[in-house]
């Protein structure tokens, strides 16, 4: 049924004409279940054989939301990634309390297993045309919408600046690069060197460097305030984030955002950037956001630098 469904669906909506920048193609939107996973590598070595694999529940087009649950909630990817990398673990949390989920696979190269990588202003071109399909299919007035990493960006950008704020209800930021990172200090390097940061983006990708703290996407994204009315805002960040310096650049600024910290909700819990969407408590904290009648989370230690050596193998098998 997803499927069918997703094949209709990218054949009679077209995307929103004015958000299409040069070079756009349509996001892909996976479709094959697979199951729940505990950390990045093991979805990763699912994803080697399952190209197409999606969060069990996810991209369930024959999912109506509830009176309980009546926003759809769409998950957002990081850079180098996928739908099914960052949300294998949460995904069936928010399908098994209620919640009709959906995520696409943006910002890939032509024939790309991974994706997050490409320029990112075809990105949100992407999701502009993937919320406007959820929306048609389950007939739900609002969205809400969950980033993680990049994925912060790109659906903050949408909500900002691309007219998101009219059918967006909540935006949650999930180590949100909200005003991007320095990378230990080789981000003021590059920019000061004439074309270092071409080689930055050859080493890593294009939108990874886009995300870089003082370069033009980041700084037109909250040029003019980093929020908008009508929408409401948290972000989830941890103080020793690997990968966003200054911590500080992960809080929004704008009125009413609502800046969690996970620290100061779980002193014991030293999951940084890359663990932070299969952490137990931020996964229970994430609900909580989205519905309020959830249980609180439940605090438990976890030793710095989990989940790092995962990603590490993850991105050289």
């Amino acid at each position: 049924m997803a499927l069918a469904c997703a094949a209709v669906i990218g054949a009679t909506l077209a995307p929103i004409a004015a958000a299409e920048p040069p070079g756009y193609r349509p996001a892909i939107i996976p479709s094959e279940p697979g199951p729940a996973q505990t950390d990045h590598l093991a979805a990763a070595r699912y994803i080697e054989n399952h190209p197409d694999a999606v969060p069990l529940g996810v991209n369930d087009f024959s999912c109506r939301p509830s009176a309980a649950h009546p926003r759809p909630v769409v998950l957002v990817h990081g850079t180098d990634s996928s739908a099914y990398s960052d949300w294998s673990g949460i995904g069936p949390q928010l399908v098994g309390a209620g919640f009709c989920v959906f995520a696409l696979n943006y910002g890939g190269a032509i024939g790309a297993t991974t994706y997050g990588t490409e320029d990112m202003r075809v990105s949100f071109a992407q999701l502009a045309a993937f919320v406007e399909q959820v929306r048609t299919v389950t007939g739900a007035a609002e969205v809400d919408l969950v980033g993680f990493s990049q994925g912060a960006n790109v659906s903050r950008y949408y909500v900002n600046k691309l007219g998101g704020a009219d059918v967006v209800n909540t935006w949650v930021g999930l180590a949100s690069p909200s005003y991007g990172g320095v990378m230990y200090g080789l981000v003021p390097v590059g920019q000061a060197v004439p074309g270092m940061m071409d080689v930055y983006a050859k080493v890593t990708s294009t939108a990874a460097v886009q995300q870089a703290q003082g370069e033009p996407i980041m700084v037109e994204l909250n040029t003019g305030g980093d929020t908008v009315p009508g929408v409401r805002y948290v972000t989830v960040g941890s103080r020793v984030d690997e990968m966003i310096q200054p911590f500080d650049n992960i809080a929004l600024r704008g009125a009413g955002a609502e800046n969690l910290v996970l620290q100061d909700l779980c002193a014991d819990d030293l999951t940084g950037h890359f663990n932070l969407v299969y952490d137990p408590f931020v996964q229970q904290l994430l609900l909580r956001v989205l519905d309020p009648g959830q249980p609180a989370p439940v605090c438990a230690p976890v030793p710095l630098g989990t989940g790092i050596p995962q990603v590490i193998i993850a991105g050289n098998s």
